[in-house]
């Protein structure tokens, strides 16, 4: 199945000049979907680890079934304010500005193998903050995992010291 033609592009969203890549259509038709988890979960079949953490918040919509379907753990790494009980948190930036994100401190154990899990990768920002928090509580990056790639915005070289899997690519 062609993936990428189950994704919608909205120009200049959410501010002008960003080519925006809508996965709701892909989620809605219930055979793309499955087709994804079915296509994320081949990428990672030479892979150890033990858990799957999603990125808030469509890496959480992707993650979480994944982890299920793997036997694995998931955890949420989520916008500010999300989780309670004592948190890692980290600053970055995007193409558009910048945020944080947050994990649980005791989400992960020294030595514990975590693949990201993310939508889309652009710029890398929002990886790298995650690997950033995984790696502050012991936690060891074992790749990251994209439905969707923006090659041109470069963000595979940003992560050079990880592997990274990606579905689909558009140039931006």
């Amino acid at each position: 199945m062609d993936l990428k033609s189950k994704i919608r592009v909205i120009e200049d969203y959410p501010t002008e000049g960003i080519s925006f890549k809508d996965i709701t259509t892909l989620l809605r038709d219930k055979d793309a979907f499955k087709e994804t988890i079915d296509q994320l979960e081949e990428k990672l079949k030479d892979y150890d680890f033990d858990y799957i953490a999603g990125i808030e918040s469509r890496g959480l919509i992707f993650g979480a079934p994944l982890a299920d379907r793997l036997t694995k753990g998931f955890i949420p790494i989520r916008k500010p304010g999300k989780l309670p009980g004592e948190i890692e948190k980290v600053s970055y930036e995007l193409e558009y500005g910048s945020n944080e994100l947050e994990m649980h401190k005791d989400a992960v154990e020294e030595g514990e193998r975590v693949v990201i899990l993310d939508d889309l990768i652009a710029t890398g920002g929002s990886a790298k903050a995650a690997a950033k928090l995984v790696e502050a509580v012991g936690g060891k990056v074992v790749c990251f995992e994209f439905l969707i790639e923006l090659t041109g915005l470069k963000g595979r070289d940003y992560l050079k010291d990880y592997d990274v899997i990606s579905l689909i690519e558009y140039d931006h």
